[in-house]
């Protein structure tokens, strides 16, 4: 299973959060969910917790921040990153903005939230005794974060200049425009980027967080017996049998069966 207990090269997708207004019920439902052990990370966390599986660390809840004003329940996708300050200057040069100065977290890193050309939030992530995602790509633990703009080029140039991604795209003839993220370290590949033009009015760009699950019709049908909703029912894809939800909460995130190799294993991203 696919375990890292190192930093992540720098413009990985390395750690994801949820902002709920109640952290005990979200847990609670997570819990249930993709069986995680959650934990209250401690004095001095503001009431954070820190989601395991199988003694890894795999996501994090908390709450909202104070005094941020009205804001719905999110799912974030935070990127690795070797200087945050550094980062942060490049995000603001690029025509972003930051919802607050790069900042200690305790021990564990630095960090800041800020929001891309076209209005889409991300969080940068600098590690230092936390390196993020520690278990990834099995069954309830992340396995791809994506970007959902209506601003297609734009979001493409931002990232590009702040991060160095290079891109390489998806044919997806008049059904859809999509690309892969590519980072600059080593051209991994990393994330994608989807030109979502159903995105509703006054809905503002987002990064989508995918976990991946051993049955998508069993996961949706118990998240939905959790209070959970569906904005995109099971459907297959290449990349495996998928859904959107809608946490208890209003936070979305999807989840994702891979398809089945050879011999009726299933393969991981």
């Amino acid at each position: 299973m696919p375990v890292r207990d190192d930093p992540w090269p720098e413009g990985t997708p390395n750690w994801v959060d949820a902002q709920v207004d109640d952290v005990r019920t979200a847990a609670e439902f997570y819990a249930a969910l993709f069986g995680w052990d959650i934990q209250d990370a401690g004095p001095g966390a503001g009431g954070y917790h820190m989601a395991f599986l199988d003694g890894s660390v795999v996501a994090g809840i908390g709450p909202k921040p104070e005094n941020a004003g009205p804001m719905p329940s999110v799912w974030s996708t935070y990127i690795a990153v070797d200087d945050a300050d550094a980062t942060a200057a490049k995000i603001t040069e690029a025509g972003g903005s930051l919802m607050m100065p790069p900042f200690d977290v305790m021990e564990q890193g630095r960090m800041t939230v800020a929001f891309d050309a076209a209005g889409a939030a991300f969080g940068l992530w600098q590690s230092k005794a936390h390196h993020g995602i520690a278990r990834y790509n099995e069954p309830g633990c992340v396995s791809w974060n994506e970007l959902h703009t209506r601003d297609y080029q734009k979001s493409r140039d931002f990232y590009s200049q702040v991060f160095g991604y290079t891109y390489t795209d998806l044919d997806g003839g008049d059904a859809f425009t999509y690309a892969t993220i590519e980072r600059a370290t080593d051209s991994q590949t990393v994330g994608g980027i989807s030109h979502d033009t159903s995105l509703a009015e006054g809905m503002p760009n987002y990064w989508l967080t995918w976990f991946s699950v051993a049955d998508t019709d069993a996961t949706l049908e118990q998240a939905r017996e959790l209070g959970a909703g569906v904005l995109f029912p099971a459907a297959d894809s290449p990349f495996g049998r998928m859904a959107v939800l809608q946490g208890a909460q209003g936070e979305v995130f999807g989840i994702i069966q891979p398809p089945a190799a050879p011999g009726g294993e299933t393969t991981q991203a």
